[in-house]
């Protein structure tokens, strides 16, 4: 009997912390209502420059990487592919909807270690910052493959964000 009070004390202590944890994105996205839809995708794009599988792992405030943007299902994981075109980049997610960022809507590009939910070695991010209306973001995403990484980087820097920098050039 003592394993059955047990085990309803547990169930109901993982409600409440799951109500919770909903309670509080719900209200985030409240609060971010302002931020606008991402552009939607081009439909005369040409064939990408360069594709990378991988993880898309979050957007969030630009220089805060604790504040995942709630809005969109822009802050939530998901299997993905990053295309650039000629036109701006592309992560085609799975299970969620997909995020175009227009070429003059990029604004950096560099490797890191990690952000809001995803810390892994140095360099192992690809941290794209971009404009989303008034709105500076940044915008994770972890190559399956690490060699990758720096062809990614070299190809949305192609682009020409404002001011692109990696790691390297601040060596």
């Amino acid at each position: 009997m003592d394993w059955l009070i047990f085990l309803v004390a547990v169930l109901a202590a993982a409600a409440i912390v799951l109500t919770l944890f909903a309670v509080g994105w719900r209200g985030r996205r409240q609060r971010q209502a302002d931020i606008p839809r991402p552009r939607p995708l081009p439909e005369d794009l040409e064939l990408p420059r360069f594709e990378a599988d991988g993880q898309y792992v979050a957007t969030t405030t630009a220089g805060d990487w604790l504040d995942r943007l709630a809005v969109y299902g822009m802050g939530v994981k998901s299997v993905a592919t990053a295309a650039v075109f000629d036109e701006g980049l592309l992560f085609a997610r799975k299970g969620a909807p997909d995020v175009w960022i227009p070429r003059e809507d990029l604004r950096d590009v560099r490797l890191e270690r990690g952000m809001a939910g995803k810390f892994v070695e140095k360099e192992g991010l690809v941290m794209v910052t971009w404009q989303l209306g008034p709105k500076r973001v940044d915008t994770g995403f972890r190559t399956r493959a690490a060699d990758h990484k720096n062809p990614l980087v070299s190809a949305i820097k192609a682009l020409g964000p404002e001011s692109a920098t990696s790691s390297e050039e601040q060596l």
